[in-house]
């Protein structure tokens, strides 16, 4: 299953989350893989700083691992370059997938 969401990258970070990206953790790599999430990708809108991320998932999406102490981990790491809630969790919106061509 495809799934896809919107998350705020605070104005002026691109680089830096390109950075800490680029550099992603190796265990946090290992556990989005083994709960089944492939083929991510993260975009930019560099007029809206808005980022829109799809994953494939077959079991866990990367959205439902929060109580993973790694993932709580990144989203403290990141917590200073984007929109979060008060645990450090990515402010995220869903998007429903309007069309799809294969």
């Amino acid at each position: 299953m495809k799934l896809a969401f919107k998350m705020k990258l605070k104005h002026g970070c691109k680089s830096e989350y390109k950075k800490r990206h680029d550099e992603i953790w190796p265990g946090l790599v290992a556990l989005l893989k083994e709960n089944g999430v492939s083929d991510y990708s993260i975009f930019l809108d560099e007029d809206t700083d808005i980022l829109f991320a799809v994953q494939q998932q077959a079991g866990k999406s990367s959205q439902d691992l929060g109580s993973n102490e790694i993932v709580q981990q990144w989203w403290a790491y990141m917590a200073d370059i984007m929109e979060t809630n008060p645990d450090h969790s990515p402010q995220s919106s869903p998007l429903t997938m309007v069309f799809h061509l294969d």
